[in-house]
């Protein structure tokens, strides 16, 4: 017993240092390169081009600012509002995802000085008859978390009497109000009329929010005054010529035909079905890569863990079970989404300490994976018959041979399909991680649809992969059922 007992403890220590290694060590050095996060899906200011580059005003903008500085910038797709957490968690150094300027985020964020003037504006379906901000009474409008125009929204609502509802990207908020699920959305206008140039079926309606300015926002209190390097950035770009090339490259003159213009250049030329598989399929093989990655890592360490916390939890030692139990408990309890958030924004705000999205995504599925792994490892465990260790004993054997030479070997029979079935689960729940900006397959999708508002098509394609693969594991979980029967 004390053999195993301090197996799975090494295990587990083993396991801890190998994640602990990959955890990068906080510096006071000064940095050269900044890690900036951005959203990725709000053309024209931050989008993927039919190359899968990122592109956009504030793209080229932080790119041109950074010449003019001096340093340069890693930009990051993490989404806005997870972008905007990791900023609180210093996860990355600043933020620029056509982010406005208000009272509350100056009093959380150094906010650099303005580089575009905006408004929010109201949309509805092509076909719809709200007019003005009176015809949503007692209607649904879809909103964008964490926006300013969220907030311009909700300032409405009781005047209005309208009820809303959240959604973490553009796209989806657009397409409920495409599909009658809503009646209406609440967005910066120049994206809205961007959008709309490109071919979404919107149109704009309603009165304007009144004047508001975008600004790069960076922790408060920094040594190395990135704020102030971006103003000083800013003054010289506007200066020299370089900022009004990145308005007019992406805007035009501003009107809608303009922006059809322009946009055209950044756009899918072909929008059938396979047209647009065959213009995405390597940013669609790359998603899936990262995801084939993420799940192959995360599965080993969850099976590691599982595996020793299963034995944990059929020790005869009331608090090697406790620890399995409340481990189980635990880390099975937790949806995988606050868990994801919780390791890769919370963790670093306690220990002062980055941890990178990689690092973040597989500690998050190692441990639910592996809470899954566990119970089941201990079931298998336990599935064999009670007698087969007392016989085992009985003829001198210790309780840790007796375990390692005739209860695993029974026990892993019965757990090998349950393995391959958690591979699965572990699959599909990669895109979970999307949230903290890995750019797995349901991330690349996002990022795709952003570009060219296809989401019906896109989304399909990404389904069908994922169908396609769990397919193929499914069928090697009913061969191995098959062998073992034998």
């Amino acid at each position: 017993m004390r053999r195993v007992w301090k197996w799975c403890v090494a295990g587990v220590a083993a396991l801890i240092l190998a994640i602990g290694l990959t955890m990068p060590v906080s510096t006071q050095a000064a940095k050269k390169t900044y890690v900036i996060g951005t959203d990725v899906t709000y053309a024209p200011f931050e989008f993927a081009d039919k190359n899968n580059r990122y592109v956009g005003i504030d793209i080229d903008l932080m790119q041109a600012v950074a010449k003019a500085e001096g340093f340069k910038v890693d930009i990051k797709p993490l989404g806005f509002n997870a972008a905007v957490q990791a900023l609180e968690a210093h996860q990355i150094d600043g933020v620029i995802a056509g982010m406005q300027i208000t009272p509350e985020r100056k009093q959380k964020f150094a906010m650099s000085d303005p580089y575009y003037k905006t408004a929010v504006a109201m949309a509805v379906a092509k076909n719809s008859d709200v007019k003005s901000l009176k015809d949503l009474r007692g209607k649904r409008v879809a909103l964008k978390t964490g926006t300013a125009a969220a907030d311009f929204a909700m300032s409405l609502k009781g005047k209005y009497g309208f009820h809303t509802v959240t959604f973490d990207d553009s796209n989806n908020m657009y397409q409920d109000v495409i599909t009658g699920n809503s009646v209406a959305c609440f967005d910066d206008k120049p994206v809205l009329q961007y959008a709309i140039a490109t071919g979404l079926k919107l149109k704009l309606a309603g009165p304007e929010s009144k004047a508001s300015y975008y600004g790069f926002a960076t922790q408060k209190g920094r040594s190395d005054k990135l704020d102030q390097r971006f103003n000083a950035g800013l003054k010289k770009v506007k200066a020299d010529g370089t900022y009004a090339k990145i308005i007019a490259k992406y805007l035009g003159n501003g009107t809608q035909a303009a922006q059809k213009e322009t946009s055209a250049k950044t756009q899918d030329t072909d929008r059938s079905f396979l047209g647009l598989l065959r213009e995405n399929w390597g940013t669609l093989m790359n998603g899936l890569r990262e995801t084939m990655v993420v799940t192959l890592v995360a599965i080993i360490f969850a099976t590691i863990v599982g595996i020793l916390v299963g034995l944990l939890g059929v020790l005869p030692n009331r608090f090697a079970r406790g620890v399995a139990t409340t481990f189980i408990y635990i880390f099975r309890g937790l949806p995988l989404l606050v868990l994801a958030l919780f390791i890769y924004t919370g963790i670093p705000s306690l220990i002062g300490s980055k941890i990178p999205a990689f690092v973040a995504g597989i500690i998050t599925l190692t441990l639910n994976e592996g809470a899954y792994t566990a119970a089941f490892v201990k079931g298998g465990i336990q599935a064999v018959d009670a007698g087969q260790m007392e016989a085992a004993r009985s003829l001198g054997l210790p309780f840790g041979k007796a375990m390692m030479k005739v209860i695993l070997p029974q026990g892993i029979r019965i757990m090998i399909p349950s393995f391959i079935n958690q591979f699965i689960i572990t699959l599909k729940d990669t895109s979970i991680l999307s949230i903290i900006g890995i750019l797995e397959l349901t991330q690349t999708g996002k990022i795709i649809i952003a570009r060219n508002m296809e989401g019906f098509k896109i989304w399909t394609m990404v389904a069908l992969i994922y169908l396609i693969i769990i397919t193929l594991l499914t069928w090697l979980s009913n061969w191995v059922q098959r062998r073992m029967k034998v």
